[in-house]
C-alpha cells in the first residue's frame, strides 16, 4: 500500500481513495486502522465521501464512535472534503468540527492543500 503514502512537510500521509467501503461504524474504523497498520502513517487522509450521512448527524453518535476509535489507537485522521452543507444545517456539527480542528487527532479539512498547511512546521 506504499503507493498511497506521500510525504507532506516530513509527515507520512496515507491517502485513502474516495471510492471504497463506507466507514459507517467502529468496525469499519477498525478496518481503516488495519489497512494502515504496517505503514503506520502520521496522518490518514480520508475523503468525506467514505462517510455516510449519519456521520454528519451528531445525534446518531456515529461520528463520535468512529473518531474515538481512531483516537484510541493514536491514529491521526484528516477528513478531506467540503462539509459546509452539513455544518450550515447543524450548529452542533459546526462546533464539533471547530473543536476537532483545535485538537491533534481528528481534523476536518477542505482539501489536501489545507492539510498541507496544517502539517507545515511552525517556527
Amino acid at each position: 500500500m506504499t503507493d498511497n503514502i506521500t510525504d507532506i512537510h516530513g509527515k507520512k500521509v496515507f491517502h485513502f481513495p474516495p471510492d471504497g467501503y463506507s466507514i459507517a461504524s467502529e468496525r469499519e474504523a477498525t478496518d481503516v486502522i488495519g489497512e494502515v497498520w504496517v505503514d503506520w502513517p502520521d496522518v490518514a487522509a480520508i475523503p468525506i465521501e467514505r462517510f455516510p450521512e449519519d456521520f454528519f448527524r451528531l445525534e446518531t453518535t456515529v461520528a463520535g464512535a468512529i473518531t474515538q476509535k481512531f483516537a484510541n489507537y493514536g491514529l491521526h485522521v484528516a477528513l478531506v472534503g467540503d462539509i459546509s452543507e452539513h455544518t450550515s444545517r447543524s450548529s452542533a456539527l459546526a462546533s464539533y468540527v471547530h473543536e476537532s480542528n483545535r485538537g491533534r487527532h481528528v481534523w476536518f479539512v477542505d482539501d489536501l492543500d489545507e492539510l498541507a498547511q496544517r502539517l507545515r512546521p511552525r517556527p
